[in-house]
């Protein structure tokens, strides 16, 4: 079961919880490990995030020592808030997302690179379309400023086009797809599994996809600075705990499916079309994306990201890219 930022305590908790109470403190003297209080984590759904539930099933996170308590986040948005006002020790949140509050000043930073989007996002068309070229002067259905029009914004750059040789249509990944299976528009940009459901009714196919552009949509774990600081270890055991995870999926991928699948109440069939477009990050990967010379690493892809939220006034100055990123938990993790 999932655990809100919202969620309240049963009635009647307090009664019960009286003499347990005038324990707590002794217990905390005698075992100081118990006080240590647990990191709070926000997750979304999105497969690469969804995947914690997995670490939390198979008892990563204590085999591990990683104190963590995953809050999920119904709305993505409200989770990038929740951590940018100190709600939440970490989010799970994607870079383009976090180059915006790092431009203010915030104090976060990237510990871990959960994964990239490898064909979970797609321009998808009907078949006389052949081209992203051919979608000029053509409706298109997005949501705006979202990861869906940062993949439009880069296939249209590749083809010498400009943003206002489309016209857009503001709308949500379900609803664009819709429209476009409906004949109200003639392209969508959608992700999974909205890609497979139009392929399925035969409507229409990729023209462009996220494998098009490896590096450029990283999914991570974004921390307050003083969280790292002050719970190195659990992030440290959360970091090892993900790479036995990924692990996990890898050679048990039925398994791991029933596992994530649950969390989004949908069937393992359904949820099984997220997989093979999420590239998930092991512990190589990890160490390629955070080293500033691989040309598709976090520091690296960042220009282009900043490009398309400057174009469309997303964020303000520039993000202090030497602080916003902390291998050092990485590199902990890695050398026991």
């Amino acid at each position: 079961m999932n655990e809100s930022i919202t969620s309240r305590v049963r009635p009647g908790a307090f009664n019960h919880a009286r003499s347990a109470r005038l324990l707590v403190p002794l217990l905390c003297l005698l075992l100081p490990s118990l006080a240590r209080a647990t990191i709070k984590v926000g997750v979304s759904d999105w497969t690469g995030w969804v995947a914690w539930y997995v670490a939390r099933q198979e008892g990563y996170f204590q085999k591990y020592g990683a104190r963590v308590r995953l809050i999920w986040f119904p709305n993505y948005s409200d989770s990038i808030s929740a951590l940018s006002t100190g709600q939440l020790d970490a989010n799970s949140q994607t870079w383009s997302d976090t180059l915006s509050p790092l431009a203010r000043g915030l104090p976060l930073q990237v510990v871990l690179v959960n994964d990239n989007s490898s064909g979970n996002d797609a321009v998808m068309a009907g078949p006389a379309i052949r081209s992203i070229a051919a979608l000029k002067g053509r409706t298109v259905a997005l949501e705006e400023y979202s990861v869906s029009h940062f993949v439009l914004y880069t296939a249209l750059a590749r083809a010498g086009m400009t943003p206002s040789e489309v016209h857009l249509v503001n709308l949500d990944a379900g609803d664009a797809a819709a429209a476009f299976m409906t004949g109200r528009v003639d392209a969508a940009v959608v992700w999974n599994p909205w890609i497979s459901r139009i392929e399925a009714s035969g409507t229409g196919h990729a023209l462009f996809t996220s494998r098009q552009m490896p590096g450029l949509i990283p999914d991570l774990l974004v921390a307050q600075r003083a969280s790292i600081a002050a719970h190195r270890a659990d992030f440290v055991g959360m970091i090892r705990a993900w790479f036995a995870t990924v692990a996990f999926i890898h050679t048990h991928p039925n398994q791991a499916v029933r596992i994530m699948a649950k969390v989004v109440s949908m069937s393992p069939a359904q949820y099984k079309v997220f997989l093979p477009g999420t590239r998930l990050f092991g512990a190589r990967a990890n160490l390629a994306a955070f080293d500033p010379h691989n040309p598709t690493s976090l520091v690296a892809v960042e220009p282009a990201i900043a490009k398309f939220l400057r174009t469309y006034r997303l964020i303000e100055g520039s993000p202090d890219l030497a602080h916003a990123i902390d291998s050092a938990p990485l590199e902990q993790a890695l050398h026991r």
